[in-house]
């Protein structure tokens, strides 16, 4: 392995040993003095559903989470009401548009309770200012947590 590369992968485990340590906030906003740029994990209960990174993490947690968000804004929201309404994945025909499948009532409807939702979960976070290895840590714990809403695919 590229020791420039292997450099970056060593300390992945410790920060996601903080990551997992860390005393959830549950229910409330993230306290206003906290890291900036980092990942964050959200959990129902014990269960890890979704991990995502920043250089904004409060700013972050209330795209997810508040009423006006749109689906552009609160991904992890859009993952939950796609699988909710079983939706086939967003096209890029005008009419397979995530746009156009978020203007439905229904959309509209379950979107606004999947932020509820999110609100309610388990938010945790560590930080991490190098960029690659905030990638890096996204994705590691996305893989050893094995949460479900993380996709890396290409769109």
């Amino acid at each position: 392995m590229d020791e420039r590369f292997r450099a970056l992968v060593e300390g992945l485990h410790p920060k996601f040993e903080q990551l997992v340590a860390m005393e959830p906030h549950a229910g409330v906003p993230p306290p206003t003095k906290m890291p900036v740029s980092g990942i964050y994990l959200f959990s129902d209960g014990d269960k890890p559903l979704y991990v995502g990174r920043s250089n904004r993490l409060r700013k972050r947690f209330f795209l997810h989470t508040r009423e006006g968000s749109r689906h552009n804004q609160a991904s992890f929201a859009f993952r939950l009401v796609a699988e909710a309404l079983k939706l086939p994945p967003a096209s890029y025909t005008k009419d397979g548009s995530r746009k156009v499948v978020a203007s439905t009532e229904e959309f509209i409807r379950e979107f606004a309770a999947a932020k509820k939702r999110i609100r309610a979960m388990n938010y945790r976070y560590v930080e991490e200012t190098d960029q690659t290895r905030q990638a890096l840590l996204e994705i590691y714990a996305a893989v050893v947590l094995q949460t479900p809403y993380n996709d890396f695919g290409t769109h």
